[in-house]
């Protein structure tokens, strides 16, 4: 039986220390067995997606009290510490996910917090229901995030420059044929190139077969070396879960990139992006604001994309975690929060960062004792705590501990 049915809730004089259940969303896109096997569960065959612990509102994460953690911050606010209550109410400003992706999700962008609340005014006055599936904006809160990975991690993220694009459909032998669609990559600079192709890309409608063209000179390169046979076997893979979806090619136009665990990227406002596949550490703001732009049967709101989506070319950087002695922090500069990386050596004692704000534990291997004023918790892999502001603990064991925290 899960350790976690052995946890309890500690009280720490006025605050307290509880241990948050997670809860599984099983979207089609999920492994079947990942995440059962790092919470020590048996597989069921369905698709086990993300797990999520925090306070959203569509995956509340249960105490051992009975409450769930938004029940308790509710009744206890100052648990999430001044800056949190100045900057975002009493609102646990984070949501953090393990995600396990075994086939691509759809090509997607999250509004920042001015177009969040512009569109969320809007639609409601409009009078489109939250639960309906053309409603583009769930909240009024922006949706920035970071994905660090526990294992190796695809995933397209922000838009190539539009001339080595252009480069790539050419090398790959369709340039003339696409000339329709793709000419602005070379006609025209930056966003504007970007945003005509996209455009025109989820207009294909008749001009589908251009889709297939490409399939069919991408298997013929799927051994070039270099961008050529990465872009190639891009192509091929999306086609294997969307035949002949004409925002393949808008996928095509993002940069690509293979993480290795521990490696992560931080992903702004506007950035659009999708996860082909591979397992990590999900952290964002707590909002449920999706755009998607392709790479799906759901409802794609393309005047919204005009506006939330930046076609600039992005150079986004691989990140990684820096410090010393154990406790490591990734460089992310979100208001919604920051994220830190415990990994004792020698079973050492280490001080759960941010002691002023109120913070998310989660092991994702090895065990951990957590202490604070003489009551111990013990946490191992797929187990989470809650840690009120205010609260001195100290993380001892060993394997990897990761700790979420308001970025105010």
């Amino acid at each position: 039986m899960r350790r976690w049915l052995l946890a309890r809730v500690v009280y720490l004089e006025e605050h307290t220390m509880l241990e948050l259940l997670g809860v599984r969303q099983s979207y089609p896109w999920g492994t079947k067995d990942v995440i059962a096997n790092l919470l020590h569960q048996e597989a069921d065959g369905h698709p086990w997606a993300e797990q999520w612990y925090g306070a959203h509102p569509l995956g509340d994460s249960p105490t051992l009290t009975g409450e769930t953690l938004s029940e308790h911050l509710s009744q206890h606010p100052d648990d999430l510490g001044q800056a949190v209550l100045e900057t975002f109410g009493k609102r646990l400003p984070f949501l953090v996910k393990i995600l396990s992706a075994a086939s691509p999700l759809s090509l997607q962008a999250h509004p920042s917090r001015e177009q969040a609340r512009e569109g969320h005014a809007r639609e409601s006055l409009l009078g489109v229901p939250l639960t309906a599936s053309e409603r583009s904006f769930k909240d009024d809160w922006p949706k920035p995030e970071t994905i660090i990975a526990l294992t190796n991690f695809e995933a397209l993220v922000g838009f190539r420059d539009p001339h080595e694009t252009a480069r790539l459909f050419d090398e790959l032998g369709v340039g003339e044929e696409l000339a329709s669609v793709i000419g602005p990559l070379r006609d025209r600079e930056g966003m504007p190139a970007l945003q005509e192709v996209v455009l025109d890309v989820l207009s294909l409608g008749e001009r589908r077969h251009l889709v297939d063209e490409v399939l069919s000179a991408a298997v013929r390169h799927l051994d070039a070396p270099g961008e050529l046979g990465l872009f190639a076997r891009t192509a091929v893979e999306l086609d294997e879960h969307f035949p002949s979806d004409p925002s393949i090619l808008a996928a095509l136009l993002l940069n690509r990139f293979s993480l290795e665990p521990g490696q992560a990227l931080a992903l702004p406002a506007g950035v659009i992006h999708s996860y082909l596949r591979g397992t990590g550490i999900e952290v964002m703001a707590n909002s449920d604001n999706v755009l998607r732009c392709g790479l799906t049967s759901k409802h794609i709101d393309v005047d919204a994309l005009l506006h939330v989506v930046s076609f600039a070319p992005t150079d986004d950087k691989v990140l990684t975690a820096s410090g010393s002695d154990g406790t490591y922090v990734y460089p992310t500069s979100f208001e919604e929060f920051e994220l830190w990386l415990l990994q004792p050596t020698d079973d050492s004692t280490l001080q759960v960062p941010r002691g002023d704000t109120g913070r998310i534990c989660l092991a994702v291997s090895g065990s951990f004792e957590m202490r604070g004023d003489g009551d111990v918790m013990r946490i191992g892999p797929g187990q989470a705590v809650f840690i009120a502001a205010g609260e001195a603990v100290a993380a001892s064991g060993s394997g990897q501990l990761f700790v979420a925290a308001s970025g105010v």
